[in-house]
């Protein structure tokens, strides 16, 4: 049957490319929705009262999460190649593998940084200095796990730059009573979703000695979930108000605690197959609050 899924692309590349392809993670799109999905948060409150979000803008940024999230799974692989060989669920992927080299790899990178600079270009002067700013924690993020039990509230602080990036897009520079909240909302969804997506892998960490929050919190990943997700909640409200939001976007809120209450209340642990389900089911909150800050604006 013809299927449009990421992974079907992925598989029916010509074979040479596939590796690649596999080294940017095109074929697990969750990520890079989790990257794009605070752009056009902020995107879309940025937009005048009762217009849509700027169309040019999320087709750019889309691309710019398309290439930074490849960009940075790239960075991942070759920092982390040797830990990937000793874990069941990453041995597969290209470097760890074998199926490309470390050189390769590299030029590839370069390849893929460059094409984002391009997107980069497109933005004002102001946004082109904050988006090169990230740069240093898209390369540093990999290193963390080695040194830190909270490697997920860097990957917050990378993964959520679109936050700042977005407003700064539209405006010309960031309105700090805005950006700040929601920035420091999505740190906090960022650090549910991902002591989530590292539960499934707890037991060989603690083997080959690599550190997480799913280690840190163990037993008590539920409470601390709660606590992220709280906090998520109050920056969203404080980010809405100090723009004027109305009643939808504060009704997407509401939907996005709904999402998160019964993704943290019905998840299992020790289950790695549930806490993939759970980690991907993060798209949907991610959507519920742009569509909220869509109707919000009209």
């Amino acid at each position: 049957p013809l299927s449009f899924s990421a992974a079907e692309l992925v598989r029916s590349a010509p074979g040479p490319v596939q590796p690649y392809l596999r080294l940017m993670r095109l074929h697990q799109p969750a990520g890079t929705w989790l990257l794009y999905l605070p752009c056009t948060w902020s995107i879309g409150l940025a937009a005048e009262p009762g217009c849509l979000p700027d169309g040019y803008m999320l087709s750019l940024f889309g691309a710019g999460a398309v290439l930074m999230r490849g960009a940075g799974c790239t960075i991942n692989d070759m920092w982390d190649q040797d830990y990937d060989k000793k874990v069941a669920r990453t041995a597969s992927r290209p470097l760890a593998a074998g199926d490309i080299s470390t050189f390769q790899s590299f030029v590839f990178l370069g390849g893929q940084l460059s094409l984002a600079l391009c997107v980069l270009l497109c933005l004002n002067y102001y946004s082109i200095v904050l988006g090169a700013a990230s740069l240093s924690l898209v390369i540093t993020y990999p290193l963390m796990k080695r040194i830190t039990y909270w490697p997920q509230l860097v990957l917050g602080l990378t993964f959520n730059w679109g936050a700042l990036l977005g407003w700064s897009a539209i405006k010309g520079s960031c309105e700090w009573s805005v950006c700040l909240p929601l920035y420091l909302a999505g740190v906090m969804w960022t650090l549910v979703y991902d002591t989530i997506y590292a539960h499934q892998d707890k037991r060989d960490d603690v083997l080959i000695g690599v550190k997480s929050t799913a280690l840190q919190f163990s037993e008590d990943t539920k409470q601390w979930l709660s606590g992220f997700s709280v906090a998520m909640l109050l920056g969203l409200c404080m980010a809405g108000m100090n723009c004027n939001q109305t009643f939808p976007y504060y009704s997407a809120v509401a939907a996005v605690g709904a999402h998160l209450a019964h993704q943290i209340y019905t998840l299992d642990i020790d289950k790695p197959e549930d806490c993939w389900k759970k980690f991907t089911s993060n798209r949907t909150v991610g959507v519920l609050l742009f569509v909220g800050i869509m109707l919000g604006n009209l």
